[in-house]
């Protein structure tokens, strides 16, 4: 479903803040792999969900999607097979729109738009039942402003609309990392619930190596750019976040560069 192909991202070339933040990345996704992907900070995590959803390009390296190369392809051009929740629960949402106004706009996403603005009552009805899923009373509040829920209910919203016409890849940059211990659970199972139910590929970066054990069928490692542990199956199943404690000592030298990854 994805290839990334010997990618190479500097940014600042040729100045005194010049970083080279991928070196010769390569990552391959079959169709249906839920992966999660765990690295210090500056290990190159979210340059490459940027990467993917055409934020930033490559210097170097070439990247298809289901079988199309979409290297060079602008950022917009890539929405409708994509979908994307990120860290901050306020980004993915308009929070002066109502939730099925929300809900509307991310369904008709990649569609092309005419005059007539108004929601069927079809549209409503799938709405209610796909918020029923979420299970946080939502479905009785359609017409409430989006502004009025709670981080986790936007988050929660903001991955519905996200996989509502059911991407072709999903990218998920720490969506749990700004919300309170509970609310993060219950996202995370929202989350594994939904891509199951579509049998959605994804790709979800976090820095909690409990949460990257316990979800999805692969673990993927980054450090300096590269991916150094790359795991799946049985053997992902069995680990211990002292393995990945270790992987990670190893890489780095016996220095943890992201005190973050370790409180985790």
């Amino acid at each position: 479903m994805l290839k990334m192909t010997n990618i190479y991202k500097t940014f600042n070339p040729n100045t005194v803040n010049e970083k080279l933040v991928l070196r010769g990345l390569n990552v391959e996704l079959k169709d249906g792999d839920f992966v999660t992907v765990i690295g210090g900070n500056g290990a190159g995590k979210s340059t490459m969900l940027n990467m993917i959803a055409g934020v930033h390009f490559p210097d170097q390296g070439s990247i298809t999607l289901d079988g199309e190369d979409i290297t060079g392809l602008p950022e917009h051009k890539r929405a409708k097979y994509l979908g994307r929740v990120f860290q901050d629960p306020m980004m993915g949402t308009a929070a002066n729109m109502e939730i099925e106004e929300n809900l509307a706009l991310a369904y008709r996403r990649g569609q092309k738009r005419g005059l007539n603005w108004g929601i069927t009552k079809e549209e409503k009805e799938l709405y209610v039942e796909k918020l029923k899923m979420l299970d946080l009373g939502l479905e009785t509040r359609l017409t409430a402003k989006v502004g009025l829920l709670s981080g986790g209910q936007r988050q929660a919203l903001t991955l519905l609309m996200a996989t509502l016409q059911q991407p072709k890849l999903l990218l998920l940059d720490e969506h749990t990392a700004a919300l309170d211990p509970k609310t993060a659970s219950k996202v995370l199972e929202l989350s594994e619930q939904i891509i199951a139910s579509y049998s959605l590929t994804a790709l979800m970066v976090t820095h909690n190596m409990k949460n990257a054990i316990q979800y999805g069928n692969r673990l993927i490692m980054m450090y300096e750019g590269k991916i150094i542990y790359d795991v799946s199956g049985e053997e992902k199943k069995n680990l211990h976040v002292s393995d990945l404690l270790e992987k990670f000592e190893k890489a780095s030298g016996g220095e943890f560069a992201n005190d973050r990854m370790i409180l985790s």
